[in-house]
């Protein structure tokens, strides 16, 4: 059964009424089915019903047509959750994906949510910067692929070595695809030696025209790395462990675009932020959109920084992360 492209409607969302009992459990069980892939067995035990009581659900959304991203999105009955989230953050709107089970991996629910706001947002004459990321790369499987007219699409992070479908260039080079778009990369790794290497390769190396464009960004799409020995930064060898010890005891908590910072939004005193080849964050701020998404236990702190560094327009993450962000501290600002 194929995906239906995603129709998300934030306003149509809020104001959408209480789903009862029943439509309820059969989204979630559509949603965790199609979009956290659980066999029909490890659905039905995860909401405490029978596998034939699973297959009608499965059967009954699909007649219905609500095997759709922004219907099972409605189904979780998270708008106040989202509400309360966007406040606690200074965002100027959260957008939450059900999780089967609190200890669930976020990367595909959170994805295929981004990927919903992704196919509304983009549209004719659009600068699109995009980060990189698992959480990311999982957007591309939910993406409403159109052709869109002069849609230019820049990769904000320099590549790695190490050829992946995370690499920042592969991401860049497959979203551009769904939409016929142009696309730009900064053909640099995304960390060089020193800051001298890095504006040598920006005015000598043709790297200005790139920075420039990203000075026009209509909108963003990033995600946020804990600075932890799971992140994407340290698997794919950007930061060693020991720098990654030293950068904690500097304070960081989290990189985004690579760059590192503190829990309070602050980019910290620390040489690797002047070595980074990513675009300059003054650009991605001065972006009208910009869309974060992220989640897990590990990147609490990252993403509370981050929000405060970088002031997103949307916020997309998973229930379990927004209720731990509003627990630690349910009053707290983005400043």
């Amino acid at each position: 059964m194929t995906r239906t492209p995603p129709q998300a409607d934030p306003a149509a969302h809020r104001q959408r009424a209480p789903l009862r009992r029943g439509e309820r459990l059969r989204q979630r069980a559509a949603w965790m089915y199609y979009v956290e892939e659980m066999t029909q067995s490890a659905v039905a035990e995860a909401l405490g019903v029978g596998r034939v009581t699973v297959v009608r659900m499965l059967a009954e959304a699909r007649a219905l047509g609500e095997v759709r991203i922004a219907l099972a999105r409605g189904a979780s009955d998270l708008a106040g959750l989202e509400i309360a989230l966007a406040k606690a953050l200074g965002v100027g709107e959260a957008i939450i994906a059900p999780l089967s089970a609190p200890d669930a991996d976020p990367t595909a629910p959170i994805g295929a949510a981004l990927g919903a706001v992704i196919s509304e947002l983009v549209a004719d004459d659009m600068k699109i910067g995009l980060g990189w990321g698992l959480t990311l790369r999982r957007a591309l499987d939910h993406l409403s692929e159109r052709a869109a007219k002069a849609v230019t699409v820049v990769s904000l992070v320099g590549g790695v070595t190490h050829v992946g479908s995370i690499n920042p260039a592969e991401f860049a080079w497959e979203f551009a695809r769904a939409y016929n778009a142009d696309c730009y990369l900064i053909p640099a790794p995304a960390l060089v030696d020193s800051a001298e290497t890095r504006q040598a390769l920006i005015e000598r190396c043709g790297l200005a025209e790139v920075y420039e464009f990203a000075r026009r960004l209509d909108a963003i799409v990033f995600g946020v790395g804990a600075l932890d020995a799971n992140s994407t930064v340290v698997r794919f060898g950007l930061i060693g462990e020991a720098e990654r010890r030293r950068l904690r005891e500097y304070g960081a908590v989290g990189e985004a675009l690579c760059y590192v910072y503190s829990a309070e939004g602050r980019l910290i005193d620390h040489p690797i932020n002047a070595r980074v080849m990513s675009a300059p964050l003054e650009a991605v701020v001065a972006a009208p959109i910009r869309v974060m998404a992220a989640g897990g236990a590990a990147k609490i702190e990252a993403l509370r920084g981050a929000a405060r560094l970088l002031r997103p327009t949307t916020l997309v993450t998973d229930e379990t992360t927004a209720r731990t962000l509003l627990a630690v501290d349910p009053g707290a600002k983005a400043r």
